[in-house]
């Protein structure tokens, strides 16, 4: 299920990005995805992490394929109703999310950066926007390590 190897666009559109960390004397590869959790399971997906905080619609548990359901990682409340899927917030909602993430989430996120430099980590999200999402973010957020 964790093939180091596999695509990093599945055939549901999934995005994703491998990156170099430099540690003393060797580089390790970092692979983050983002999918839709409507998209099929794939092999290469690894490790899949579900970041909403309810439950997407029409998804059963054994559809899902999860690893884990993040929900602490999902936007407050407050957050996504301001940010409505609406793409001309998405700049100011990027930077507000970040923002959540840093000052509730630290610990969690070096843990899901160690978790992505042992094997893929596939970020799953139920928004149709596929550019536009807090999967997108919560991506870049780990990469940026």
């Amino acid at each position: 299920m964790r093939g180091a190897g596999d695509s990093a666009r599945g055939a549901g559109g999934a995005v994703g990005a491998e990156l170099e960390r430099r540690g003393p004397g060797r580089a390790v590869s970092v692979e983050v995805r983002t999918k839709r959790i409507y998209d099929p399971a794939e092999p290469g997906d690894g490790y899949r992490l579900l970041i909403d905080h309810v439950w997407p619609r029409g998804i059963s548990k054994a559809r899902a394929r999860l690893d884990e359901w993040a929900r602490e990682l999902a936007p407050s409340d407050d957050l996504r109703r301001w940010f409505g899927h609406d793409p001309k917030r998405f700049a100011q909602f990027r930077s507000r999310y970040r923002r959540e993430l840093h000052n509730q989430a630290d610990d969690r996120l070096d843990e899901l950066r160690a978790r992505a430099r042992r094997g893929a980590l596939t970020i799953l999200y139920a928004a149709r926007d596929r550019e536009h999402n807090n999967a997108v973010v919560l991506a870049e957020v780990l990469k940026e390590g």
